[in-house]
């Protein structure tokens, strides 16, 4: 996974001439003392950069320019001091590529009674400037997320925290690189897609690696290669089978994988079971080990949800609680207590454990194959959101869905895998009806690392729709926003 904190952010100043040097001086001296006191903030996931006070079209224009052709710039924060006239912002914001956020505050908390004069209100005139500054972001419809409050409070500096991350994200997926080993599971229609079109709108590079190359690479590992993976197994996991073989398997099926993916510098994969060609057994543990490690995946072939995995790991990085590779399963339908079971054959990701996971071998109905290593474990509780997105043919859609995760209700002893128990959002009838109305795939992302606001603004910033299911939604109301937006993206 690559690392959140080697990126940067852009603060830039709006200005302009018409109040005196000894102004801009203040503004500038204002802005740093801001910025200082942000990136002392543990709230930051990334430092900002105090970029200069702009307060001519070209100034903006070569920030902009500047902006894009750094790598480690993930994204711009704006704030207008003064008053600074729009236009001097269209040039710029007409080439701008990297992500920007407009934050509405100002240097100070409190009007001073008595030491309010004209000078104080040429100075501090935030309330007035970012006004105009607005108008510009709507009059060319750019996609912007707004930061309202004072810069010094807890919840603004969260906020900020939060979209520097969803701006991470929109870096990491314009780099993105999955690796398909064989195709998508046949006839299943949610996990096709236009690799074409999403490359060009998230930047996925989406490819094809035949599995017998992923054999060849696995029969060139070694024991001593294994070895050497199984104390990583044992230090993570409890061992809870008397089979080793299998899991060393798994273990030469991961090393195989992973020399794969950093030869091609690859983010994220899928694999099906039913192309297992040359292989002894589906990739069990190994694809959870592997996801706990950061790379992004789908099952059944489903690359989009392994690009999102991916994504939204990228977005979570350091913070506590999990994301990982889900997909729905069974109800219990219970009067006053409906719950759904979420799990897979084999690919959960262990980073949403309540407890150490098992290391288990049993028979897997379906592949034809050896019996494989899996983890065992149940997820951890808490407030969670599921996350899709489809392919609806011509635009892409992500489907979120607010989530209580909660302890299984029954021990099920005989389900050898992976589980996570959770209370869909308003309850169980709405949410699953919505997100069938909404087209959501059987495979999504399930995270307690990264909000909904923050996929939502991803999604803003990647320019694709996106619907939300929360404790207020109705049926009724959700199919009138699916309708509306069905037409609004017609007629775009």
């Amino acid at each position: 996974m690559k690392d959140l904190k080697q990126q940067t952010f852009w603060f830039i100043t709006g200005s302009q001439f018409l109040y005196g040097e000894e102004t801009l001086r203040q503004v500038a001296a204002d802005s740093q003392a801001m910025v200082d006191g942000l990136n002392d903030d543990p709230a930051l996931p990334c430092p900002l950069l105090m970029k200069g006070v702009v307060k001519t079209n070209a100034e903006f224009t070569e920030l902009a320019k500047a902006a894009n052709a750094d790598d480690r710039c993930a994204g711009i924060v704006v704030w207008c001091h003064t008053f600074s006239p729009s236009k001097m912002w269209i040039n710029g914001f007409s080439i701008l590529q990297k992500p920007y956020c407009h934050l509405h505050t100002q240097f100070n908390r409190n009007i001073p009674n008595e030491g309010i004069d004209m000078d104080f209100m040429n100075l501090n005139q935030s309330a007035h400037a970012d006004r105009e500054h607005g108008f510009i972001a709507a009059r060319m419809r750019l996609a912007r997320k707004i930061i309202v409050g004072y810069w010094e409070d807890p919840k603004v500096r969260h906020k900020l925290g939060d979209w520097m991350r969803t701006a991470y994200g929109a870096a990491v997926s314009r780099s993105l690189k999955i690796m398909r080993f064989g195709d998508n599971m046949r006839e299943v229609a949610v996990t096709e897609g236009d690799k074409v079109g999403v490359q060009i709108q998230l930047g996925w590079q989406v490819n094809t690696t035949p599995v017998g190359e992923l054999a060849e690479e696995i029969a060139k590992v070694t024991e001593a290669d294994i070895d050497a993976q199984m104390a990583v197994y044992r230090q993570a996991y409890d061992l809870a089978t008397d089979n080793l073989e299998s899991i060393r398997y798994q273990a030469r099926e991961e090393i195989a994988m992973r020399r794969l993916f950093e030869r091609d510098d690859i983010d994220a994969y899928s694999n099906t079971f039913q192309d297992l060609y040359g292989i002894r057994q589906l990739p069990g543990l190994a694809s959870q080990h592997l996801m706990a490690e950061g790379y992004g995946f789908g099952a059944e072939g489903d690359w989009k949800t392994s690009g999102m995995v991916a994504i939204v790991k990228a977005m979570g990085q350091g913070k506590p609680g999990g994301t990982i590779f889900m997909e729905d399963y069974t109800y219990d339908l219970t009067p006053g207590a409906e719950l759904e079971l979420g799990s897979h054959m084999l690919e959960v990701c262990p980073t949403i454990a309540a407890e150490r996971p098992r290391i288990e071998v049993h028979p897997l109905g379906i592949g034809d194959r050896e019996d494989p290593a899996r983890l065992v474990f149940e997820g951890r509780q808490g407030p969670a959101v599921l996350c899709t997105v489809i392919d609806m043919g011509g635009r892409l859609r992500m489907i979120l869905h607010d989530i209580q995760v909660v302890k299984p209700t029954l021990t099920m002893p005989n389900l050898p895998v992976a589980r996570v128990m959770w209370r869909p959002e308003p309850d169980l009838y709405t949410g699953c009806e919505c997100w069938i109305l909404a087209g959501g795939a059987h495979h999504s992302v399930l995270t307690q690392q990264v909000s909904a606001e923050q996929l939502s603004d991803w999604a803003n910033i990647m320019g694709i729709e996106c619907v939300h299911i929360t404790q207020d939604t109705s049926a009724e109301a959700f199919k009138k926003e699916l309708f509306w937006n069905d037409l609004a993206y017609r007629l775009s």
